[in-house]
């Protein structure tokens, strides 16, 4: 079904027919009388293309319905149009205009023309969202990359709302109703799925900066909290970095950025229009990782003016040419042009890497650069291989090439191929020119293999302390045999009092099963040898004996906050791995994390902590461990700096492990005041944060729940409120968390998975067991009842990962057994594995103790 589903085949074809050179859009989003339209748009596009001569093919289109269709001013028989198949077109001449006038139907699920009202004004918000290929339910196209095309879009809007577009507004007027009718300058040629109108009240501030235009934007009930001298900044920053970099001026004009609400993904990088998630404008005091990763989110965005964008893949199977580069080069420009540069490359290795580890472990592992036979496969390929594993290798790319030779291949990669398209090869080529390095074999083994290896240091010691020798072996696991280059650090580090100091740190090239490292031979063996300090390689590690107990003691003695995270990660693969008891791990990070300040680390650290209690320890040891991050939770926040990120983060943690009658009770007087805790302000979300908690503990019921919403009556305190209702441990409250989430398909998707986040606590498995069952029998029809980016939500989210059991195994083997989609099929065969997984590592924490 080309409509809804493209193939590679249907859009090769189609590329092979077609050349378009410019689209023309009218959209009229009143409803005739000046006021936001309510259920559908007026929708005209006048689209001029080359093909050959009496060929046929098909436009894409999602409309409430066709008024009409002309081809070459002769009318086009419409009957056959359907949102799945789009509109044929046969006879095609040389040189074609067409134009189609349809009724577009806004959306509540993120895609297309979404539509939100603002509870707190009822003001009509709306934005556009196409990635992958959802133009289509906006004006009639030819939805797929590699057929740019000039835009000149035409909006009839309400007069007092803000619309912006890829370009500039070239003139407006008024129209007999006084609505605003605003006409914007012709754009460079893109992709149809970079294009975009966003259509509100929102306001903002604008700037200028060498030479572009530069405006934020939010809603207008959210103005008081935007931060926008620092996003300007932020921005000025990785124009003026990027443009040296690159030696390719940003070539889209003006730049917007506006932040949306129900918004589905973290941005979306519209040429001259980035979307940004809209709860990265903070309405409260914010975890201090959280502000690092919306830098990192503008940077990346800004990063695709120039990868993907200016130079876009020909077909999804090169999404990392857009998503890896524009990772690897937003987390460079942070750690070189902003105040992040302390921090950039630790939460590059224990946040994106992380991903990257997990994602590359998974039954569906793939190459960086994979087969993509059609749309819905790639709307489940923005993951942790396409983002951090690309961005990962693409760092070690540099280091093997040089920088200055990777620079100047990106910058002939830019001129070779402005406003086209490009593939894997074009990108080698150009590398490989500019560094005289033939890439061939880097790319068969880094791009098109999967999976990820393990590096372990092999060590012996003479009687007088010193290394006989020292070796790293790389292995990998037997489905995926492949053992590659690795360009990486040793960092030898001695104890100092309660302090780890680096003595030396020597890199080396890895490659096969065994590198021997002589230039340790007789070395004094320090406390610690890290394998992949400085964290070049993409590579899973392991530590030897001495230095493992080291760590167990003295973790928080590593000074360099990217050298611990290497630690943590180590730590944390053992346990997933089933090397390493969990409980361990626990231990470890309590008695570690309580002085730690970067961030990310205490973020990471914490999130794995309660994971490893809920999925990995043994059930037998877990309330212990509960017990064991309350206790220190407590502490902790109590003697943090007054006001810390630390405290934040320690206070949430509390919050999460609450589970005595004492510990409930010291959270629940923390929230009404009655228990203050010097320095920390419970402010909105913490707020919401602690009645979440103390629902899911069944200590508030729904009258708090809606005082609580009277106090925070906006959009994020409804969501707030779902969550915390699905929270509450009732029946009832799980049946209606499961009605939003699986059964009603009106509900908007911001508040189904607001419902999802509070439908399974790991405290209230009793009440969520009827609802494995009920799993497997559903999950099938929500996939086909709606698009694959919002039942994904449902697929992944409601999986019943919280039974560790082999019944679930079964459960989902016996679903698996059947005949499914492939894109669902892989969604739950990961979530399956997940189960696995869990399973060994309980059974490994119950035999380590």
């Amino acid at each position: 079904m080309a409509g809804s589903n493209l193939t590679l085949v249907e859009a090769t074809e189609r590329a092979s027919l077609l050349d378009v050179d410019s689209y023309e859009v009218a959209l009229d989003l009143t409803d005739g009388a000046g006021k936001p339209g309510e259920r559908t748009y007026r929708t005209r596009t006048e689209i001029r293309f080359r093909a050959t001569p009496d060929s046929s093919t098909f436009v894409d289109l999602v409309a409430d319905g066709i008024h009409s269709a002309t081809l070459n001013g002769t009318p086009v028989d419409t009957s056959a149009y359907t949102p799945d198949t789009g509109l044929p077109l046969t006879g095609l001449a040389a040189e074609n205009v067409l134009v189609v006038d349809a009724d577009g139907l806004y959306t509540n699920t993120g895609e297309g023309l979404h539509r939100f009202v603002d509870p707190v004004d009822g003001e009509v918000y709306l934005y556009s969202q196409f990635e992958t290929a959802d133009a289509k339910r906006v004006y009639a196209c030819f939805d797929q990359p590699d057929l740019k095309a000039t835009f000149t879009f035409h909006v009839t809007a309400p007069a007092h709302w803000t619309v912006v577009s890829n370009s500039a507004v070239a003139s407006r007027e008024r129209d007999e109703t006084g609505a605003q009718v605003l006409h914007y300058g012709t754009t460079a040629r893109m992709s149809t799925y970079v294009t975009a109108i966003v259509a509100g009240p929102y306001e903002g501030v604008t700037d200028h900066h060498d030479g572009i235009d530069l405006g934020v934007y939010c809603r207008k009930s959210l103005l008081p909290h935007l931060d926008a001298d620092n996003i300007l900044t932020l921005t000025k920053q990785g124009f003026d970095w990027y443009h040296e970099q690159f030696g390719f001026r940003y070539p889209f004009g003006k730049y917007d950025q506006i932040f949306c609400p129900e918004y589905n993904a973290g941005a979306m990088e519209n040429a001259g229009c980035v979307t940004i998630l809209e709860d990265y404008v903070f309405r409260s005091k914010p975890v201090a990782y959280v502000v690092e990763r919306r830098a990192e989110t503008i940077l990346h965005e800004m990063a695709h003016m120039w990868f993907g964008d200016l130079v876009t893949m020909r077909w999804w199977d090169d999404l990392w040419l857009n998503e890896s580069f524009a990772t690897f080069i937003s987390f460079l420009c942070q750690s070189e042009a902003t105040d992040f540069a302390d921090v950039a490359w630790t939460s590059f290795e224990n946040i994106e890497k992380s991903w990257g580890y997990r994602q590359d472990q998974l039954p569906s592992t793939h190459p960086i650069s994979c087969d993509i036979p059609d749309v819905q496969a790639v709307e489940v390929n923005f993951d942790g291989i396409t983002y951090a594993k690309g961005a990962a290798v693409l760092r070690q790319l540099m280091a093997y090439v040089g920088r200055a030779e990777f620079m100047a291949g990106m910058r002939e990669y830019f001129q070779r191929y402005a406003f086209g398209n490009a593939s894997l090869a074009d990108l080698l080529a150009v590398l490989s020119e500019a560094s005289g390095r033939d890439l061939a074999r880097w790319a068969e083994l880094w791009l098109q293999t999967s999976q990820v290896n393990t590096i372990r240091p092999e060590v012996s010691v003479d009687a007088d302390g010193t290394y006989r020798s020292v070796g790293l072996r790389q292995e990998a696991p037997a489905d995926h045999p492949t053992l590659r280059p690795h360009r990486l650090a040793l960092g030898l580090y001695d104890l100092d009092g309660d302090r780890l100091v680096l003595r030396r740190q020597i890199e080396l090239d890895v490659d096969g099963e065994h590198t021997p490292v002589p230039q340790l031979t007789g070395e004094r063996q320090p406390d610690l040898l890290l394998v992949n300090d400085a964290g070049l390689a993409y590579t899973k590690i392991r530590l030897d004996d001495r230095s493992l107990s080291t760590i167990v003691e003295h973790l928080a003695g590593l000074q360099d906050p990217l050298a611990r995270s290497l630690v943590w990660q180590a730590a944390w693969d053992m346990v997933r791995d089933a090397e390493m008891p969990a409980r361990d791990y626990v231990r470890m990070v309590m008695g570690a994390m309580p002085t730690e300040t970067t961030s990310s680390l205490i973020l990471d650290g914490l999130r794995n902590s309660k994971m490893s209690l809920v999925q990995y320890v043994d059930p037998a040891w877990a309330p212990e461990g509960w017990a064991l991050l309350a206790d220190t939770a407590r502490a902790t926040l109590s003697a943090a700096e007054p006001g810390s990120d630390a405290q934040l983060q320690w206070t949430r943690a509390f919050a999460d492990a609450a589970r005595s009658p004492e510990d409930v009770a010291f959270l629940r007087g923390i929230l009404s005041g009655d228990e203050a805790v010097p320095g920390l302000t419970v402010d909105t979300d913490l707020r919401w944060f602690l009645l979440q908690a103390l629902a899911a503990a069944g200590a508030v019921d729904e009258p708090e729940i809606a005082a609580e919403v009277e106090r925070d009556a906006t959009a994020a305190g409804q969501r707030k409120a779902t969550t915390a209702r699905a929270l509450r441990p009732t029946a009832g409250a799980k049946a209606e968390a499961w009605r939003l989430a699986v059964e009603d398909d009106s509900v908007p998707n911001a508040t189904m998975e607001a419902a999802i986040g509070g439908f399974a606590h790991s405290t209230q498995l009793d009440l969520l067991r009827p609802y494995v069952a009920r799993y497997f029998a559903e999950v099938s029809d929500v996939w086909a009842r709606r698009s694959s980016e919002v039942a994904q939500n449902m697929v992944v989210g409601l999986f019943p990962r919280l039974f560790v059991e082999q019944a679930t195994l079964e459960a989902a083997d016996a679903w698996l057994a059947g005949d499914h989609p492939p894109a669902l099929w892989r969604l739950v065969s990961e979530q399956r594995d997940g189960v696995r997984r869990s399973l060994a590592a309980r059974a490994c924490d119950a035999k380590g103790n």
